[in-house]
């Protein structure tokens, strides 16, 4: 596939969630979809994995790209904060809330694509190389299209990778600034209820072979913060919304605390 600008690196996560834990590999089999989830506890480490080999395998990220590049994007000034307002050029997209001047905060929340690669044209490309590298998220291959890497399969990471870089973001351990992080802490609150608070990000492929979806986040509850990554086959459209009730069946399994089924309403991935 080309020589990529960030090295390969194992990241090395303890995998608890094996022969002796049925409930999350049961999950997948009653939707009958193939896929892996990682879920961390941030306090203790503690991890349940579900097929291994997958979860360090590398996918395009596709919209889950926009938690990093809402954080890049707020860093080079390309944009001031979720309520930065882009205007719609009047071209007609297959997805209907795009086609409507969007915020940031919405763009995020409907992954509206002409939005974030507006952003990617205002960052430029020579920047996101060193992004990557700093976030240590995946690999991004030299020969990448500045408004499409993170669709095209040019950017790929792990769900172990995504569960590092998920870290780095709750404990606001990357070369970001408070308005960065608090920007995206905003914008990516998908739920809050008096129990617990999920922040989460959808993902979905359709420009390569085989579709893959994505559901990454993180749950905080009274006294621990739950990380997760989710990729499965995407068939079709009727799978999408198998994402998220996945992975809140999986936390639940696990005694986490959320809301089942999946209360997000997201549109274009």
């Amino acid at each position: 596939m080309g020589k990529y600008l960030v090295p390969l690196v194992a990241l090395l996560m303890p995998a608890f969630a094996g022969a002796g834990d049925a409930a999350i590999p049961r999950l997948f089999t009653e939707e009958g979809v193939k896929g892996t989830l990682v879920i961390a506890s941030l306090n203790s480490g503690r991890t349940f994995v579900h097929n291994d080999a997958r979860a360090r395998q590398r996918f395009s990220p596709a919209s889950t790209f926009k938690i990093l590049h809402t954080l890049i994007a707020i860093e080079e000034q390309a944009v001031a904060d979720e309520n930065a307002v882009f205007k719609w050029d009047g071209h007609h997209y297959d997805v209907p809330a795009w086609n409507q001047d969007q915020t940031l905060a919405s763009a995020f929340k409907v992954s509206c694509v002409w939005c974030y690669q507006e952003l990617a044209r205002r960052v430029g490309a020579k920047s996101y190389p060193r992004y990557l590298r700093q976030s240590g998220y995946g690999a991004l291959r030299e020969d990448f299209a500045p408004t499409q890497f993170w669709l095209d399969g040019s950017l790929l990471i792990s769900a172990l990778e995504q569960i590092g870089f998920l870290k780095k973001v709750v404990t606001r351990s990357l070369p970001f600034s408070e308005a960065a992080y608090g920007t995206l802490k905003k914008i990516m609150l998908a739920e809050q209820t008096p129990v617990y608070s999920l922040w989460a990000k959808t993902g979905w492929t359709p420009m390569v072979t085989p579709q893959v979806g994505w559901y990454v986040g993180y749950v905080q509850t009274s006294d621990d913060i739950w990380l997760f990554a989710l990729n499965m086959e995407i068939r079709n459209e009727k799978d999408l919304p198998r994402r998220q009730g996945l992975v809140r069946k999986a936390l639940r399994s696990k005694a986490i605390t959320v809301m089942d089924p999946a209360r997000e309403s997201e549109n274009g991935d």
